[in-house]
């Protein structure tokens, strides 16, 4: 498990080969054989014995920021599972695994779109055969991934070129849904051309943070990208592993202008675009944020939804090591072959 300490004023020390944990002057002992890794955040003190015990039993220890971004991180200096860990990253660039991951990763994402739309869709009757056929496209897209024979390094500007068709399809169908006055041309980051992209932007901005966050705590580097580039200092695997959680803020994000919910006081004009203004700021975080904390049901157990991105980056790194025979939760790997497969028609609701 993780050990988080973010209580002002909590300590934690080594007390008989164990951690010793005080909060509101009440003393826990934990074992560090049940601790995966230490995350102190706010003023928590941490003693020089408590880290020797931390590193004897290979205990990644990650301090985060105010806003819950990683700053530093203390880890076994020998081969152990976190050098492993960043070992396997490097080796997948080069190897079947990797490959597969992001095809899959990719293909999974194309999938959460596609889902989305089709389940907008259902509950219009006005949609025309014409747009259910261009909703297919997303399948054939992910397919012609999924198929495609090679090396990664090969296949990758195919793949960009081919999400990127994609993603031109999904958010082309996505503003069609839109009332009219909110429709929009694509995706724009920087700056957003309009509404719907600056609230976009800002959520994936939120996404990006809580993905570093569970890449760093699981171990992973995120500067070892697979399928977008490893510039210096370019946090590339963030870039690649964020894309399958993009989903979670595109429904909260799609439904704030479908029921009517932006208003015109939530922009303000920036040069060549629009960003969100101090009132759409203080009306979209708590927004965003509640959502994401929304609870579901996720690798048997009630978690919520934000917390997929950090089991699933756990359960990657445990992959990569030998420790787990798959990193796909079940029930998404199964809609996965179904999906990759054919399996499912517009007009029936994959399980």
């Amino acid at each position: 498990m993780e050990l988080h300490l973010n209580t002002y004023g909590s300590a934690l020390r080594k007390k008989d080969d164990m951690f010793e944990i005080f909060v509101d002057e009440k003393k826990i002992k934990i074992s560090p054989l049940k601790i995966s890794s230490i995350v102190i955040s706010n003023a928590v003190q941490i003693s020089s014995d408590a880290i020797q015990l931390a590193m004897e039993h290979n205990i990644d220890v990650v301090m985060l920021d105010q806003y819950g971004n990683p700053y530093a991180r203390v880890w076994f200096p020998r081969i152990g599972s976190t050098v492993l860990i960043r070992r396997r990253q490097l080796e997948m660039l080069s190897d079947a695994m990797g490959l597969d991951f992001i095809k899959r990763w990719i293909c999974i994402k194309i999938m959460n779109q596609y889902r989305f739309v089709k389940m907008l869709f259902s509950k219009r009757d006005w949609v025309t055969q014409e747009q259910k056929q261009k909703l297919e496209l997303l399948r054939k897209y992910a397919i012609s991934i999924y198929t495609a024979e090679g090396c990664l390094e090969e296949l990758s500007p195919t793949f960009m070129g081919l999400e990127g068709s994609a993603s031109r399809v999904y958010f082309g169908l996505l503003s069609m849904l839109l009332p009219e006055q909110y429709r929009i041309s694509g995706r724009s980051s920087r700056p957003a051309k309009d509404a719907f992209n600056a609230f976009l932007n800002y959520a994936y901005g939120i996404l990006y943070s809580k993905t570093e966050r569970a890449l760093v705590i699981a171990g992973l580097d995120p500067y070892i990208g697979l399928l977008h580039s490893d510039n210096y200092n370019k946090k590339s695997f963030v870039f690649d592993f964020i894309e399958v959680y993009r989903i979670l803020v595109d429904e909260p994000v799609f439904y704030i202008f479908s029921r009517g919910k932006c208003k015109p006081e939530y922009l303000e004009d920036i040069y060549k675009g629009v960003s969100l203004s101090t009132e759409g700021k203080k009306f979209f975080a708590p927004y965003i944020l509640e959502s994401l904390d929304q609870i579901i049901r996720y690798r048997n157990k009630n978690r919520k939804k934000i917390d997929m991105i950090q089991t699933d980056a756990h359960s990657f790194a445990n992959f990569l090591i030998g420790k787990k025979e798959n990193y796909l939760e079940s029930s998404i790997a199964r809609k996965f072959e179904n999906f990759i497969n054919l399996k499912s028609n517009f007009d029936e609701e994959e399980d």
